[in-house]
């Protein structure tokens, strides 16, 4: 019978959907006992696409991991869950209907279902009974849901501020989809817009954000890192400088005297006292406090257009923060950014030492951090010192290195490690990281400043001026204001009445039926917020939905995610290792807090795979190198194409992508097919003990050979399956190595082959040849999952080959009577010799020396000495006689 992957596949695929195989209960599975573990769950879940047409191979990848994983944990007895969906809103859908005059819901269910059918051709075990779609409206009223909850908690909040506008799209943008100052989809130059927009209040979770990642050891360390930094915690000071007048000091003194006369005369009492404007500082630095020599402040700052108003400098400053408003914060703050500024005509007082310092307008400087203030100390910090010789700013040493003396006007770099204060006051002489508790001390008690934690975590916003996303469920009312949209009448349905013109306001503006309404609180008129909400809170959630996707009630049973929560195994690409992770850790926290489940993280562990690549580049349409999973599909099978993107590289690495190692992958499965076609089909009983045939014959007409070579055969095939199984098993669980686990199994394949040609048929030990081929079948069973079923039917295995209890193996038969050392004469290997299991270091020694192959070796050399290591090589240290 011959290897045919395409009817092979669609049989299995029909026969998996038809028995339901892959629906997950909440009930214990009876007769699964496999670990002692019986009905307990397991959670396997991959990050879910956007649909946005068709797979890639990077798709395939992602989903091929989670997929032997779920096969794998379901033949150890677990009760899997396994669920795909769509994270199906977002601003290309939009874009299609404008360039191509197709309704965004069109577009996209048409998309998923051709996705869908992909995916059914790759033999993933999902359980489609629990698929999701964001943008449909069962879901999304639960997305609306959610945010009611936190809007009932002051987690949800509306304020005006600055955020990246795209003119082309319409709509605001995260700093992270912001390329060189363009819109990364549509490549127009993107600005700045002053907004009333919709947050969540993430940075209420920022310390316990941060404080968790210690519960997540099954994350990578470097996907915390970078979780960690952009929660970005700091302790500090805040410190008051204060804001001289824009009064000259002259002016001062003759208004003072000019209202004390009135004062006199009126026989009232002088309390004239100008109030001072104080300039708030945030700083991890308090000990360069001292050092101090001019201000910068972020273009965007709201009390700049106060500052500069009716100064000569107010023109330039408007012009250097119109120039701003093309750059993204990213770049601003890069270190490979030029840093630029301009002085604002003002000037603060430092509280600690009396300096009067400029102050100026950076780049490098945000409103949001901080106080969009910061410091300027060029002697201790390489940033200022640039800024501070570019715009011709003193520069004041305040610590000095213990055994050197630094003078400013010699200094050629930024001096930015401990030291001893100087020019510091009352603080001289101190050791400076001593010295940032003892100034902070001070301040307080001065009233100068106070103790600060601060966090660069931003809140989040949600707005999105555009139409393909879930309503924000609030209603203003002219009489109430802003009113939630009572729970009852969600969901907030999209109107199809709109316009995709590509221009304008959000699309939703235009449409009446949506935008007028009744206030649910008055009667009177009301209308609906046109802002929809950005796509992360979709998915924020979805892995809670798919617990209980049918419940028409409630987001979710709290019973059925007590069940299935956490997510024990997630799988997603690196570039989500922020954002959309970070936010499903505020959603569950939140939701935690509110009672709604019982978890407070929702990836137990976390797997990122890296990208596939072709000819050094990531697959993209754009650079004409994408390979379709079905062009591959159709050519050598769904199980080709799973076992080589497994095979090809470990799974957090790139992979390149080659269309040799296919093919390679192509004949591997093949020689699977022949070799258990062979051996299987029909496995003969053992050949007797005695009674053979005298003239050397067996009874199965096999000619005799030597039996102690035949046992050895035997040992060597029992020891390859048993070795096999182990290496497979740690490979797959332990280390998620899925690329050596294959390796492992083409080295059993070699084995099997081996056997064949060493033993003849006859003399073969049906019992072992029944466990290696059937140990096979099933160790391959996660990996190519349709060529293991079809095996398994084949050599008459009983029910499905993914409901079989994963093999074990006996640490027995995988030690070796004899093993493989190195010999090294002088460092370099000179032979390989095989010495019996478990010599000691002087038997091991006398062994090798006696060797007649040593012994050339050596032949007129003087041995020095003999260093060996048992198990592992000998090297013998030996000079010219």
């Amino acid at each position: 019978m011959r290897y045919e992957a395409e009817k092979i596949e669609q049989k299995w695929q029909k026969k998996w959907e038809e028995k339901g195989a892959f629906t997950a209960r909440e009930a214990e599975i009876p007769g699964r006992n496999f670990t002692g573990r019986e009905g307990e769950k397991y959670y396997v879940l991959e990050m879910f696409p956007y649909p946005s047409g068709n797979l890639h191979m990077g798709h395939v990848r992602n989903y091929s991991i989670g997929d032997v994983i779920a096969r794998y944990m379901k033949m150890h007895g677990y009760n899997v869950l396994h669920p795909m969906g769509w994270d199906s809103f977002g601003l290309p859908a939009e874009n299609a209907a404008i360039s191509r005059g197709i309704h965004p819901n069109e577009w996209t269910w048409g998309n998923i279902s051709n996705m869908r059918k992909q995916l059914k051709q790759l033999g993933l075990s999902y359980d489609w009974e629990r698929e999701v779609a964001t943008c449909h409206p069962d879901y999304y009223k639960w997305t609306q849901w959610m945010f009611l909850q936190l809007y009932k908690k002051g987690l949800a909040y509306k304020k005006k501020s600055f955020v990246n506008w795209c003119p082309s799209c319409n709509t605001v943008l995260a700093n992270e989809q912001v390329i060189g100052g363009k819109c990364e989809r549509c490549k127009q130059n993107v600005g700045k817009k002053d907004l009333e927009q919709w947050y969540f209040k993430i940075t209420e979770y920022a310390q316990r954000l941060l404080d968790d990642l210690e519960k997540l050891p099954g994350w990578p360390e470097k996907v915390k890192i970078m979780q960690q930094n952009w929660i970005g915690r700091s302790e500090g000071v805040e410190a008051d400088f204060v804001l001289e007048d824009i009064h000259s000091a002259a002016a001062e003194v003759s208004e003072a005297a000019e209202a004390s006369e009135a004062a006199e005369a009126a026989g009232k009492e002088d309390k004239t006292t100008r109030q001072k404007t104080m300039i708030s500082v945030y700083t991890t630095r308090p000990d360069t406090i001292y050092g101090v020599t001019y201000m910068v402040m972020a273009p965007e700052h709201p009390m700049l257009d106060k500052i500069i108003k009716g100064l000569p400098q107010e023109k330039g400053c408007l012009d250097f923060v119109k120039s701003m408003s093309s750059l993204n914060e990213i770049e601003r703050t890069s270190a490979e950014t030029e840093k630029i500024g301009i002085f604002t005509g003002r000037y603060v007082i430092n509280p600690l030492n009396g300096d009067r310092v400029p102050l100026y307008i950076a780049n490098y400087v945000l409103a949001e951090y901080g106080t969009g203030i910061v410091m300027g100390v060029p002697a201790h910090d390489q940033r200022d010192f640039e800024f501070a010789a570019k715009y011709g700013i003193p520069v004041k040493v305040v610590i000095q290195p213990e055994n050197l003396r630094l003078k400013a006007d010699e200094m050629s770099e930024a001096y930015v490690d401990p030291g001893i204060l100087d020019n510091s006051g009352i603080f001289d002489g101190m050791v400076s990281t001593a010295a940032i508790g003892a100034i902070i001390d001070h301040m307080e008690k001065i009233g100068a400043g106070r103790r600060k934690i601060n966090f660069k975590l931003r809140d989040w916003l949600i707005s999105r001026q555009r139409y393909w996303g879930a309503p924000i469920p609030v209603i203003y009312c002219d009489k109430c204001g802003i009113v939630p949209v009572p729970e009852k009448d969600l969901p907030v349905v999209l109107p199809t009445d709109v316009a995709f013109t590509g221009l304008g306001k959000s699309p939703l503006s235009g449409s009446a039926s949506f935008l007028e309404t009744v206030c649910p609180v008055c009667g009177g008129k009301g209308r609906r917020e046109i802002d929809t909400m950005d796509t992360f809170v979709c998915s924020s959630w979805y892995y809670l939905r798919y617990c209980d996707p049918h419940n028409d009630t409630q987001p979710f049973g709290k019973d059925k995610t007590d069940y299935w929560m956490p997510v024990d195994q997630y799988i997603g690409g690196i570039e989500h290792a922020i954002l959309h992770l970070l936010y499903s850790r505020f959603f569950v926290k939140a939701l935690y807090d509110m009672g709604h489940v019982t978890c407070d993280e929702p990836f137990k562990n976390l797997l990122t795979q890296g990208m596939v690549l072709k000819d050094g580049a990531k697959m993209s349409k754009s650079l004409g190198n994408v390979v379709s999973p079905e062009e591959i599909i159709g050519k050598f099978g769904a199980d080709t194409a799973r076992l080589f993107i497994l095979f090809a590289s470990p799974p957090e690495k790139d992979l390149e992508w080659n269309d040799q190692s296919v093919e390679g992958c192509y004949r591997f499965i093949n020689r699977i097919w022949r070799i258990v076609e062979e051996l299987a089909p029909p496995l003969p009983p053992p050949p007797p003990e005695s009674g053979s045939d005298p003239s050397g014959k067996t009874d199965a007409g096999a000619e005799t050979t030597d039996v102690s070579a035949i046992e050895a055969e035997n040992r060597d095939l029992d020891y390859a399956v048993n070795y096999c199984i182990r290496k497979v098993t740690e490979d797959i669980r332990e280390r998620f190595n899925f690329n050596t686990a294959i390796s492992a199994v083409m080295e059993m394949v070699n084995a099997f082959y081996a056997y064949r040609e060493k033993v003849p048929a006859g003399k073969r030990k049906a019992a072992l040849t029944k466990k290696a081929v059937k140990t096979l079948i099933l160790l391959m069973a996660p990996f190519v999952p349709h060529v293991a079923e079809e095996l398994w039917k084949m050599t008459g295995g009983d029910g499905s080959v993914h409901e079989q209890k994963w093999p074990s193996y006996d640490p027995d038969a995988i030690k070796k009577d004899e093993i493989e050392i190195v010999i090294q004469i002088n460092g370099k290997i000179r032979e390989r010799t095989m010495v019996a299991t478990g010599l000691g270091a002087d038997e091991l020694s006398r062994t090798v020396m006696k060797m007649e192959a040593v012994m050339k070796l050596t032949d007129g050399m003087k041995i020095i000495k003999v260093i060996p290591v048992p198990g592992k090589l000998v090297n013998i240290v030996a000079r010219p006689s």
